[in-house]
């Protein structure tokens, strides 16, 4: 934790010198002392401290200042660091102004210069007001700082995007904290553009790309190499396992993933069915172990980096990433896994992230603590953000098209069930959704009838399915009609296949229409979508892609 700091400020050197040096002599090992020889001076530095989050716990200053008085500067600083204790040096004449400063600025304390002997006139007076200081304030949070509004969509995908990568922050409202909303104002000149994220160094960015989050957090998202064994476009749990197997036997192995590891598997709250975890485990700490491991065996991550594209340059595979750069490599494995899929209807999109979520959107938790919530669908994600949400929520309503039997596991309904703040309403759908900047109301209409049933509940969560996302490999690779990439015999049965393959051999376990181009996890035409079976799947492509690297 970086030291408080003191700031004095003096208009005249001398004395602002015999200040520092007393300051010092007493409270160095407690406390940065600073110094300014102007109020503006002494403004910015005030500014500066605040972006990087370092806690200002006094001013001392000058009173008869030329440009800016020591009550003026301590009147805009006080918007700024409201916290901090305030002390005027002032001159026997400027006895009154002192005293009307008490009132005016909320004045801790005057001192008449000049204050020698310090042991007595000065030490006495800061100790107090310091060990005051210390008894009430809570310093501040040490790391990145996120200050937006609770129902602005950016605020909310910034906070979503670290959280998703573990990256520890502080949320900061505006409209709960007149000081960050002070602050905002000052350094994005205004509160219309959302969230700025504030770092430890000092700097900011206002309304940041997730690239620039995660380069300004310390992720990787350019490569160090121009080329690689083995690509893995994705890192879900079949992406990560088919790295941790190629990094551990020797393959120069380069992972990309556009959002955070774990991918969908990543947000779920709970996962009770893994082997060789009995009481379960959260999709974040499985990514979080995975990722470890996978670095632990020297391979390359990058983060926040889409994929928009795949050609072939034999013997070479290169993919095109959303930065517009390129890297190559003699493998490619697509273990891009699934897309939300969104719910089309009136309101949804105008209120996403001010209310409507998708997926379990964790960080969401401690908002909606105590409030009644909306879950939409019925597979396994569903129920397992309902039992989250119930943890916090006073009710949770879950909103089903049909009944939990026909897509959801028998453990997960039986627990659903056996919570009494979960209620299921079938035979249901979302027709629209209304609110002026954030969610008020929920309209349902029964899919039999098509009556109109009202919802009352401050957030809605919708996990209505997913669809693969593998579009950025075509046309070059092959997919089924719902666009899941082929693999295997599948390949060998399609139109035009032997024509196209062009090799004497049938393709690889795991390889698509493109030699050299692989698929694993929920993405493969066929895949049975378990987080186990992902995992094998990511495991086992590897020894095919160690077969297909002998022939190249």
């Amino acid at each position: 934790m970086t030291k408080p700091v003191i700031l004095a400020v003096d208009d005249d050197p001398n004395v602002l010198a015999a200040v520092e040096r007393d300051l010092r002599t007493r409270y160095r090992s407690d406390y940065r002392i600073l110094k300014a020889e102007s109020g503006r001076e002494a403004l910015a530095a005030v500014e500066e401290l605040t972006r990087r989050g370092s806690p200002i716990a006094l001013f001392l200053v000058d009173q008869r200042m030329p440009g800016m008085s020591g009550t003026d500067f301590l009147l805009e600083a006080r918007t700024l660091s409201p916290d901090t204790r305030k002390v005027l040096l002032t001159a026997y004449a400027d006895t009154d102004t002192a005293i009307a400063s008490i009132n005016a600025v909320g004045l801790d304390y005057y001192l008449l210069k000049p204050w020698d002997p310090p042991a007595e006139r000065l030490y006495p007076v800061l100790d107090d007001v310091l060990a005051e200081w210390t008894a009430h304030v809570r310093l501040p949070f040490d790391g990145i700082r996120v200050a937006g509004a609770l129902w602005s969509r950016q605020s909310y995908e910034a906070r979503e995007f670290l959280s998703l990568n573990r990256i520890p922050y502080q949320w900061l409202d505006i409209d709960r904290d007149p000081t960050t909303r002070a602050l905002v104002e000052r350094v994005a000149g205004g509160v219309t553009s959302l969230p700025v994220v504030l770092f430890p160094d000092g700097s900011h960015v206002v309304q940041p790309t997730s690239v620039e989050l995660a380069r300004k957090a310390g992720l990787a998202t350019d490569a160090s190499q121009p080329f690689y064994d083995l690509i893995v476009v994705g890192a879900g749990p079949a992406g990560l396992a088919a790295a941790v197997y190629g990094g551990s036997e020797g393959l120069r192995t380069l992972v990309v993933e556009q959002s955070a590891p774990g991918g969908q598997a990543g947000t779920s709250s709970r996962i009770e069915n893994y082997l060789g975890f009995p009481s379960g485990i959260s999709g974040s700490d499985l990514a979080f172990r995975a990722t470890a491991q996978v670095k632990r065996f020297g391979v390359e991550l990058l983060t926040a980096q889409p994929v928009v594209g795949l050609r072939r340059d034999d013997p070479y595979r290169i993919v095109s990433l959303g930065s517009g750069r390129e890297v190559s490599g003699y493998t490619v494995l697509i273990s891009s896994g699934m897309a939300v899929r969104t719910l089309d209807v009136p309101g949804v999109d105008r209120l996403l992230g001010a209310g409507v979520f998708y997926g379990a959107a964790l960080t969401e938790a401690a908002t909606y603590r105590g409030q009644d919530i909306a879950v939409v669908g019925g597979a396994n994600s569903a129920g397992q953000g309902a039992l989250f949400f119930a943890r916090t929520a006073r009710k949770v309503t879950m909103l089903v098209r049909s009944t939990l039997k026909k897509s959801m596991s028998q453990y997960l309904i039986d627990r659903i069930d056996a919570t009494p703040n979960i209620e299921v309403v079938t035979g249901v759908e979302v027709a629209r959704v209304e609110g002026d900047g954030h969610l008020e109301a929920i309209h349902l209409r029964h899919v039999e009838t098509g009556e109109a049933q009202p919802c009352q509940a401050a957030a809605l969560f919708v996990f209505i399915g997913t669809a693969p996302r593998a579009e950025w490999a075509s046309p070059l690779v092959a997919r089924d009609d719902k666009g899941f990439v082929q693999t295997g015999p599948d390949v060998s049965r399609t139109d035009g296949f032997k024509k196209a393959w062009g090799l004497d051999r049938d393709p690889f376990l795991f390889e698509t229409s493109v030699p050299g181009v692989f698929a694993a996890g929920d993405v493969r035409s066929g895949a049975n979508r378990r987080v186990a079976m992902a995992v094998g799947e990511g495991s086992a492509v590897v020894h095919s892609i160690h077969r297909y690297l002998e022939t190249v």
